[in-house]
């Protein structure tokens, strides 16, 4: 299993590098598309939308929605309310994912309400990335930032659990996850601050950086722990086989669902331009 998830790794992280470095914001979005709708197939499934009908409707919905959003992404306004709706929503569950005492599984029927709210998480995503990565020669910079503070944030976390985890953090989501392991996250998020600072020194200073790369690492682990609590009520472990080793696809973007939207929309409050 490690290593079927070092062999994955090594060959997904160069391309999505590479992709995000090199590519037009055009096929970046494309890119960032398909891998929505692959998220947003695995979202059906852990809502129960297991017949080809619910799932095309789902899938075509979502392909829809995809669409409009990129008609409309280069609108500021369209951007300023999206992510500001985004943000507000995974700011006030913060607290409420870890005081979770009990979890119900769904019934086997279709659940068409948490299916929905596969559009709150994943297209607020899409539109954060692909505004950000269209922010002029910083953007591509930034996108591939905000992916590393999220790498840096889960291996810290996953190193100081280890070395001294001992108060868990949601045990009825997650048994594995230990507030020590929040703590070491938040080191490696400070670490990522610092060079925010220097990557982007025109958004204020380390006074700026570092809270908004602090937030940013905190809330990338509600996504971690939001969509464990959809697995955990669908009975599912992972939330798909794509990637072998690693799960699904939102196994892989649980984190960035969360943390893209209030990365952006904390860009956006410094006054980055659009």
């Amino acid at each position: 299993m490690l290593a079927q998830r070092i062999l994955t790794a090594a060959l997904l992280v160069p391309l999505v590098v590479g992709g995000v470095l090199y590519l037009s914001t055009f096929w970046v979005a494309l890119f960032f598309a398909a891998v929505i709708l692959l998220g947003a197939l695995e979202w059906a499934r852990l809502s129960k939308l297991s017949t080809p009908l619910w799932k095309f409707s789902f899938l075509l919905l979502m392909a829809i929605a995809l669409g409009v959003a990129a008609k409309m992404v280069s609108s500021p306004n369209f951007n300023y309310w999206v992510l500001a709706m985004a943000t507000t929503g995974w700011l006030s569950g913060v607290v409420l994912l870890v005081r979770i005492k009990d979890i119900h599984k769904i019934s086997p029927e279709p659940h068409p309400l948490r299916a929905a709210v596969g559009f709150l998480v994943l297209l607020p995503c899409w539109t954060a990335l692909i505004s950000l990565h269209g922010q002029g020669e910083d953007g591509p910079v930034l996108v591939l930032f905000v992916l590393i503070l999220i790498w840096v944030s889960d291996s810290s976390a996953y190193f100081a659990g280890r070395r001294w985890g001992q108060v868990k953090l949601a045990p009825v989501i997650s048994p594995g996850k230990t507030r020590e392991g929040v703590y070491g996250a938040l080191v490696g998020a400070v670490i990522c601050g610092l060079l925010l600072d220097w990557i982007a020194p025109d958004l204020g200073g380390l006074l700026a950086t570092i809270p908004l790369c602090i937030v940013t690492c905190l809330v990338s682990v509600e996504g971690d722990l939001f969509e464990s609590l959809m697995k955990r009520q669908a009975g599912v472990k992972d939330s798909g086989n794509l990637l072998p080793g690693h799960g699904g696809v939102l196994d892989r973007i649980d984190s960035v669902t969360a943390a893209a939207p209030v990365f952006m929309f904390g860009l956006m409050l410094l006054g980055i331009d659009q």
